[in-house]
């Protein structure tokens, strides 16, 4: 499907809820890193653009509690974690199109009890939209029994013609961030301040490819959801994007492993290293573990309601 209502236009997929491709009037390039071919989001281009759920970034030890019960799920991250629900991954599966228009189009994606381990029947909505220079996506979602839920757009941006984001400049509005643990990135417990690391994005960074070490990192924005509000700013050579989100969290992923010359972009080029940056808002990674951390579970009397919006100038 196509979005246009103005300057930007965007095309969404039924596959994995993927922003397939996002384009602005006067650029010849995409602004995110995506394909035309869909059988690259079965592949290794799986987690480009599409929604990352139940629970989105890592789970250690594969398992949690909810209300008491201990629920296993699959380990699919270094054979011991999950990653984006595991078996249960919304990126994986065909998402309905329930209302379109030339600007908006409506996901739903149904969840049965039990898939991927995760408990309750969840039914989540997705809602892109077209204004201007500006795209949003709404998230809500309900559950028929105590669930855990953390969703995540997981698009890779960049800004430029260039084959990498080096050289772009990150700024990230946030004053602290979770370290992890070297060999898993799973975050210790800490909640660290970002002052005197390399780590403190706060008045802006110019990304540098990797030479300053794995970027695959959770800033805390806030500890708990807010009302929309700027988060972040990515500046490259040729456009500017500002996101704003009401998640507490932000995790910045660097697409070091973005490398597959077998596949191709919207562009015709085939992805490389450091081809794109993701920016994932969401609630902190592994919090079923993390009482200090904002808690994600999801009871059958709540609303869930996210909200991010990516407004774009050149």
């Amino acid at each position: 499907m196509t979005l246009q209502d103005g300057p930007l236009v965007a095309r969404v997929t039924t596959f994995g809820g993927a922003l397939q491709d996002v384009r602005l009037e006067g650029l010849k390039h995409s602004l995110t890193v995506g394909s035309p071919d869909i059988s690259a989001y079965e592949g290794p281009l799986g987690h480009c653009g599409t929604i990352m759920g139940p629970v989105a970034n890592r789970i250690a030890g594969a398992r949690a509690r909810i209300d008491g019960i201990e629920y296993r799920f699959e380990k699919n991250f270094l054979n011991a974690h999950t990653l984006h629900g595991g078996g249960g991954a919304f990126h994986k599966r065909v998402w309905d199109l329930v209302d379109h228009s030339d600007r908006h189009a409506t996901l739903v994606l149904v969840a049965p009890d039990g898939e991927g381990g995760f408990p309750g029947t969840r039914r989540v909505e997705a809602r892109f939209e077209t204004a201007g220079r500006s795209l949003s996506l709404t998230l809500t979602a309900r559950t028929d029994a105590p669930t855990i839920l953390n969703l995540a757009n997981h698009s890779y941006w960049r800004l430029g013609e260039a084959s990498t984001t080096g050289g772009h400049v990150l700024q990230v509005h946030a004053d602290r961030y979770l370290p992890g643990d070297p060999e898993t990135t799973i975050p210790t417990g800490e909640i660290a301040d970002v002052a005197d690391t390399r780590f403190d994005y706060r008045g802006g960074r110019t990304l540098r490819d990797g030479a300053d070490g794995l970027l695959d990192t959770n800033f805390c924005l806030s500890d708990s959801r807010q009302p929309l509000r700027e988060v972040a700013r990515l500046t490259g050579p040729d456009a500017m994007m500002v996101m704003a989100s009401t998640e507490p969290g932000l995790q910045v992923f660097d697409g070091h492993i973005l490398g597959y010359p077998d596949r191709r972009t919207n562009d015709g080029f085939a992805p490389v290293p450091y081809c794109g940056l993701a920016l994932e808002a969401q609630f902190w990674p592994n919090a079923p573990h993390e009482p200090g951390f904002p808690d994600i579970t999801l009871r059958p009397d709540q609303d869930w309601r996210q909200v991010t919006k990516w407004t774009f100038e050149t």
